[in-house]
């Protein structure tokens, strides 16, 4: 079984793939945020890889890095026009967290399984060049493309006849429901979330937004921010998090009393910088939005747009509501509905206990138990 499977490479995992759009360590954070916006516009995964030295790859950045980044950097919320002037490596997690790994296209699923497995965020491969002949090496000039959790989890799903024996098991009985998740309350300022959104982007997982009865709300996560842009540092800055899930569903055009209290909130803490930004890119959108409005080109629609990207890592799923499993759940089951949301984790709802928020279920733990098993 494990010879079969694992004959194929890397790159017959990344076939019609396309090739990562990519950046400079010396490109300006305002430069990313943009290129962000492009991709999102073209319905291409919603992150961008920031190239060093020979352009060799050294991060997967997307809007949550850059939501972080003006958060939590000194002064960057009161003058968020100079750090969005500085260089995209100022955005780079110091722990080195979400590392990007590169893997030549003729190493094995199971060598890029062991990566991902031994702590690689994501891996870089290089792709074919159009003529066929040499492969092109990662760090030259070449095209390269992500190969993902979900990519793997996927090769895994398409074989899972041969997994019979532990493909029916529940997640509970495969010790897969992790109690140790990301959480935040409601009524907590989204301020404070920051630093959970950032393990949230290196865990590939998001953060639950719960009640003090352990009742599962919403969620705040990397898919669903990818939805904004830097203005919504704005609201992160002055909301609770109840409020700042409203603003995320309907970025473009949130709430009212949800923009009365961004605004008002600027304004007590000084921060007029931050709302000359955020009311100069409202008027830009609505711009963009009604010359859009006589155009059937999906290239020059407005910011609604931006609300759907349609695949890849980072890139925001058709529904809103977090997707969820129960103890019960078998394997296969919680691979199906987590890779039809486009997510690579599951809240675990514990029936019993009147659907309270047992934990998560993630596509990382998920190929734990396939490498077990190829062992």
């Amino acid at each position: 079984m494990a010879v079969s499977l694992l004959a194929n490479e890397v790159s017959d995992l990344c076939i019609g793939k396309p090739a990562v759009r990519s950046l400079p360590l010396s490109a300006a954070a305002g430069d990313l945020a943009a290129a962000l916006r492009r991709v999102a516009r073209s319905g291409s995964a919603a992150c961008v890889a920031v190239t060093g030295p020979a352009r060799a790859v050294v991060a997967r950045l997307g809007l949550a890095d850059v939501l972080c980044f003006l958060c939590d950097a000194p002064d960057a919320l009161a003058r968020p026009a100079d750090a969005l002037a500085k260089a995209v490596s100022a955005l780079l997690p110091k722990d080195g967290a979400g590392e990007v790994r590169r893997v030549d296209p003729r190493a094995s699923v199971l060598e890029a399984l062991d990566a991902i497995l031994s702590g690689a965020q994501v891996l870089a491969v290089p792709l074919r060049p159009g003529g066929g002949g040499r492969k092109k090496q990662l760090g030259g000039a070449g095209d390269f493309c992500w190969l993902t959790q979900e990519d793997l989890v996927r090769y895994f799903l398409n074989s899972i006849g041969r997994f019979h024996h532990v493909a029916a098991r529940s997640v509970s009985s495969l010790g897969l429901v992790r109690a140790d998740f990301l959480s935040v309350r409601p009524h907590q300022a989204a301020l404070s979330a920051v630093p959970l959104i950032r393990r949230a982007v290196a865990s590939e997982t998001a953060v639950a937004v719960v009640t003090e009865d352990g009742h599962l709300v919403g969620e705040v996560s990397p898919a669903l921010l990818a939805a904004c842009d830097e203005t919504a540092a704005a609201a992160v800055a002055t909301l609770s998090v109840a409020d700042l899930m409203a603003y995320i569903d309907y970025f473009g055009s949130p709430p009212e009393h949800v923009l009365r209290a961004i605004k008002a909130g600027l304004k007590d803490k000084g921060l007029d910088a931050m709302l000359e930004l955020m009311e100069d890119e409202s008027l830009s959108s609505f711009s963009l939005s009604s010359s859009a409005s006589s155009s059937s080109s999906d290239e020059e629609t407005g910011r609604t747009k931006l609300r759907r990207p349609s695949s890849g890592s980072y890139g925001r799923r058709s529904a809103e509501e977090p997707v969820v499993c129960s103890p019960a759940s078998s394997l296969v089951a919680v691979m199906v509905q987590a890779l039809a949301h486009r997510v690579n984790y599951l809240w675990v709802l514990d029936e019993d206990d009147d659907c309270r928020l047992a934990g998560i279920v993630t596509f990382a733990d998920v190929l734990r138990v396939f490498r077990e098993q190829l062992q």
